[in-house]
């Protein structure tokens, strides 16, 4: 037996060095056959682009056929970018208050004279709402005011719940940065009380901007109202109003609407202070109590020698 063992062994000595070499499995074939023509038709081949290739030697033709083939657009000469304008940077031909309103007496003589001012300018204003019903066809300035009172205290309440996304519906682009001013980190309570008079509308202005069919409207309603504010610093101390006392307010608000977008909504876009109006208190400020200074210490009293003592010159 152990003869024959030793016999194999020798001819395996002398066997090829293929004969030797392990048996060695493909790996790049799935281990199940099945689905063998599925598996393959997930695999897409793809003409990769030449990146050596320099697009300057090619003709005209020759690249518009490549780009053809890759569904690529042709470049343009020009570069021009498209721009949406859904507001305006100010107030056109604004609304001028008269001087003492909601306070003067209507028989005073500089109230009388601004009266008639406004009739005057009264004809243009009633042109401008003939131009927005001719966009909006049932426009009606009664409506409106009940639809402008609205738009107002949802903006407020917005403002004071710090609802970013819901006051951009009510607020144009121009007025959101005037109505977040200084309210970061500040507590806002406002309350709408009543109305001491019914909103009216007192302007209205159209204007084209580009092009003449690209309209804006612009009307002014004129708010008497009651009114409840209370601002509040990060640290819960009062900076401005009461939650107590109510205030009369009277405002002047510019709506706003572009007229020539079919889904544009009337917003509101600025607010208008007479000159006359009496400057407002400034808010309580924040601020950091100073150290105290340290009293100076006192000096130390100097003893004087006896030698030093001038004696007392006696009268002679």
């Amino acid at each position: 037996m152990a003869n024959s063992i030793w016999f194999k062994l020798g001819t395996l000595r002398h066997a090829p060095v293929a004969f030797l070499q392990p048996y060695r499995t493909t790996t790049t074939k799935h281990f199940n056959p099945k689905y063998k023509k599925e598996r393959a038709a997930k695999y897409l081949k793809i003409d990769l682009p030449n990146l050596n290739e320099d697009a300057g030697d090619l003709s005209p033709e020759k690249m518009r056929q490549k780009m053809k083939e890759r569904g690529m657009l042709p470049p343009r000469p020009w570069i021009e970018r498209p721009f949406y304008i859904s507001a305006t940077g100010g107030i056109f031909e604004a609304y001028i208050p008269p001087e003492g309103d909601g306070k003067a007496s209507i028989v005073s003589a500089t109230r009388a004279k601004q009266t008639v001012q406004l009739l005057e300018k009264k004809s243009r204003s009633m042109m401008a709402i003939r131009k927005i019903k001719s966009f909006e066809e049932d426009f009606s300035t009664n409506d409106f005011c009940s639809q402008a009172q609205n738009i107002y205290i949802k903006a407020h309440e917005s403002l004071a719940n710090h609802d970013k996304a819901s006051l951009q519906l009510y607020v144009t682009e121009k007025a959101y940065p005037e109505f977040r001013h200084n309210t970061w980190d500040k507590t806002i309570h406002w309350k709408f009380l009543e109305s001491l008079e019914p909103p009216r509308v007192v302007h209205a202005r159209c204007t084209d901007i580009i092009s003449k069919e690209n309209i804006f409207g612009q009307v002014t309603v004129r708010f008497h109202t009651r009114q409840q504010l209370a601002v509040y610093d990060r640290f819960g101390r009062l900076l401005h109003g009461s939650e107590i006392l109510a205030k009369d307010v009277l405002e002047y608000i510019v709506f706003e609407k572009h007229l020539a977008n079919m889904y544009g909504t009337w917003r509101i876009h600025a607010k208008i202070i007479p000159d006359w109006a009496p400057p407002k208190d400034p808010s309580k400020l924040t601020k950091i109590r100073p150290e105290p200074e340290a009293e100076p210490e006192p000096e130390p009293t100097k003893l004087l020698d006896k030698s030093e003592e001038t004696p007392a010159i006696a009268d002679k």
